[in-house]
């Protein structure tokens, strides 16, 4: 198992300079996360999004692992997904000791 640090994710009320909307999950989300050191993601969801209402409330830290399987099977509960987001690429928000993470799993084809 891999994890590497992605960013941590805020959602916030009123949207921010630079948002932009994400049509398939329903939310607003800065576009600008790797281009500073605090990799900080702001979220604004919308209401109807396709996410659990949850993931809109706290803060979550997010990975990218190499297989989320494993990480899946340990969670305390899986909030959302595991969703596929293309061939090769996948996403889901567990609880793992209480704590809001986001799994990205994407693969070299």
């Amino acid at each position: 198992m891999s994890a590497e640090y992605m960013h941590i994710g805020i959602p916030v009320i009123n949207k921010k300079p630079n948002m932009v909307y994400n049509e398939w999950g329903g939310f607003w989300v800065n576009t600008d996360t790797d281009s500073y050191d605090y990799k900080i993601e702001y979220l604004k969801f919308e209401p109807g999004s396709r996410f659990p209402e949850v993931i809109g409330k706290l803060f979550h830290v997010a990975y990218k692992v190499d297989n989320m399987d494993p990480y899946l099977a340990k969670a305390q509960t899986v909030v959302f997904g595991p969703e596929v987001l293309s061939p090769t690429a996948r996403l889901a928000f567990i609880f793992m000791d209480d704590a809001l993470i986001e799994l990205y799993e994407e693969k070299t084809q």
